[in-house]
């Protein structure tokens, strides 16, 4: 459903806002060890999330990436999605084809809408904040991996 590119910089996304919430910066080849993802992929992902302003990267010896805590409960997930899939989750045919409209919907067409809608409403409304506390409680799953 999303892009390889989406996948790692949702991942990336929260797992540097997690570090930021301990106060920590991360450099390029923890942050990519931490999601599983080829260092020089993420470096592309990373450099698109620091021009759209959903990380802050640092330079130097004590550089890194972050996020500011008061920005966490601001980036919504499908800011996310949009910096690095666009809108085309929202949109695309269900079975990838490049004709399917009302006019001449796929055998999934119809469906399709109701999984898309309930996508964007899940993406526009978890914040990373949703995402790295439940009740005000932080939850710690990057490092029970």
């Amino acid at each position: 459903m999303f892009s390889k590119s989406c996948e790692y910089g949702l991942r990336a996304a929260i797992f540097i806002a997690e570090q930021s919430s301990m106060e920590n910066k991360v450099g390029l080849k923890v942050i990519a060890k931490a999601i599983d993802s080829p260092e020089a992929f993420t470096a592309k992902v990373l450099q698109s999330l620091t021009k759209n302003n959903i990380v802050t990267s640092i330079k130097g010896p004590y550089g890194g990436f972050m996020i500011e805590e008061s920005r966490l409960k601001k980036i919504k997930l499908s800011d996310i999605v949009s910096v690095l899939d666009g809108d085309s989750i929202y949109t695309g045919c269900g079975l990838g084809l490049k004709q399917c409209d009302e006019n001449s919907p796929c055998p999934l067409h119809y469906k399709f809408i109701e999984i898309r809608e309930r996508l964007r409403e899940m993406l526009e409304g978890n914040t990373l904040y949703d995402i790295l506390y439940t009740d005000e409680v932080k939850n710690t799953f990057w490092l029970k991996r």
